[in-house]
């Protein structure tokens, strides 16, 4: 069966076979006529494309022609004018010489004394040609005739104003903030005095303010009217013109570095005072002792209500005593008497101990506080580390100013406790000494008698 089926297929392509070669014959003609039409379309366009591109090309070229007669036109005025300058330069050279560097010599100066009279005191009334030293400054010209006279004339003003005392009208900010028109008194060209003192001049506003600190001995204006009519009189002046009275400002009193040491300086300022007042208690009470001692030195037999007269009391109680039980006693007495003397010392010893040991606590304090604000703003502005830096410093300095006299009174108070605890045993001493002599004397009196 599959033999049968196979043979028919065979036969049926072989029958269709030549109709099937006719049509891809007339179908491959009908393609290639198509393409050469195609063909035609896109040579057309391609030669139309070409006209356009030879046409642009020409257009480019004669521009390129004009820009390269332009250029060389340009390049030629260009050198010309290059000689030109240069010609023209050398005549300003040689027709200037020596004027450019006076001109540079001028305005230099002109510079110099321009900002020097910017915040100088003669401002008030002495810079009558202050507008023209800034045109010489501000010039890129040489300078006029006129503005070279104006320039020495300045010089000459201030020259003839540093010598001299005048009272002037300025313009004052007062504490409330307002303008005031006060008197003034200009001492040459290094300081401005009011009635309160010493004033800073600000020369770009024309206005004077009071220095917050004034030196001691300050002068003042209502003082120095006798120099405006050719007195002599001593002045303190600062020769550095307002330099030194702004520091002076800026120096911390002994209130601002306690106020600087916190609550650690405090602390040990508390302790100072407390060990101060210790020390003043017992010294007057040492003190009075010794006197009593001493009145008690020149009468022992009659025993009064001191440190001496308690010992030599116990001696007075009971004479018939043995001289162990005695010397005991007396010991006793002088152990308490000691002890009152001592009374306080060893809180003086501690609080002088206690003072440096505070001291470096706000050291370490002071330095860690430092330390974070470095943390938090870097260290390219020493005054945002000045705080925790002066707390380490201040603190540092009061616990050594507490130690130093708490440790000196502790050492006198000491040695006059231990001058009187030596009075005491010395006398005790004595006393055991003269019982001992007593018993001895009675010892030998039955056996004279036996005798």
């Amino acid at each position: 069966m599959k033999k049968l089926m196979i043979s028919t297929a065979i036969a049926l392509s072989m029958l269709a076979q030549p109709v099937f070669a006719d049509d891809l014959v007339s179908l491959s003609q009908q393609e290639s006529k198509q393409q050469r039409q195609h063909n035609q379309v896109r040579e057309s366009g391609f030669k139309q494309t070409e006209k356009e591109l030879l046409a642009l090309k020409a257009e480019l070229v004669r521009q390129r022609s004009t820009l390269q007669a332009e250029n060389e036109k340009l390049a030629a005025t260009f050198s010309e004018n290059e000689d030109r300058l240069a010609r023209l330069e050398e005549d300003l050279r040689l027709e200037t010489g020596s004027l450019g560097e006076v001109f540079g010599v001028v305005r230099q100066n002109a510079k110099e004394l321009d900002s020097e009279l910017h915040d100088s005191v003669t401002g008030a009334g002495k810079q009558s040609f202050r507008q023209d030293l800034e045109q010489i400054v501000a010039a890129t010209h040489l300078p006029s005739m006129s503005q070279l006279t104006a320039l020495w004339q300045a010089m000459q003003e201030q020259i003839d104003a540093s010598g001299e005392f005048e009272q002037t009208e300025i313009v004052q900010l007062n504490g409330d903030g307002k303008r005031e028109t006060v008197s003034a008194v200009r001492l040459g060209s290094f300081a401005l005095v009011g009635e309160a003192g010493y004033l800073k001049w600000n020369g770009s506003k024309e206005i004077a303010t009071l220095y917050p600190k004034q030196p001691e001995n300050g002068p003042v204006s209502t003082e120095l009217t006798s120099l405006t009519q050719g007195a002599t009189q001593n002045v303190v002046v600062d020769p550095s013109r307002g330099i030194m009275l702004e520091q002076l400002a800026l120096t911390p009193s002994a209130w601002d570095r306690l106020q600087a040491g916190g609550a650690v300086g405090k602390v040990i300022i508390a302790l100072l005072l407390i060990g101060l007042a210790i020390s003043l208690v017992r010294g007057l009470s040492l003190m009075s002792a010794r006197q009593k001692i001493s009145r008690q030195l020149k009468s022992p037999q009659t025993p009064t209500d001191n440190p001496l007269g308690r010992v030599l009391s116990v001696y007075s109680k009971d004479k018939s005593q043995t001289v162990e039980a005695l010397e005991l006693r007396l010991l006793e007495a002088v152990v308490d008497e000691q002890s009152k003397l001592e009374k306080g010392l060893s809180m003086l010893k501690l609080l002088a101990a206690l003072a440096p040991m505070l001291g470096l606590l706000g050291t370490v304090t002071g330095m860690i506080e430092t330390f974070q604000v470095i943390t938090q703003f870097g260290n390219g502005d020493p005054k945002v580390m000045a705080g925790g830096i002066s707390m380490a410093l201040v603190t540092t300095v009061l616990g050594l100013i507490a130690a130093m006299p708490l440790l000196l009174a502790h050492n006198i108070l000491s040695s006059q406790a231990e001058s009187i605890r030596n009075i005491l045993e010395k006398q005790g001493i004595a006393l055991v000494a003269q019982q001992a002599e007593k018993a001895m004397d009675s010892e030998k009196a039955p056996l004279g008698n036996a005798a």
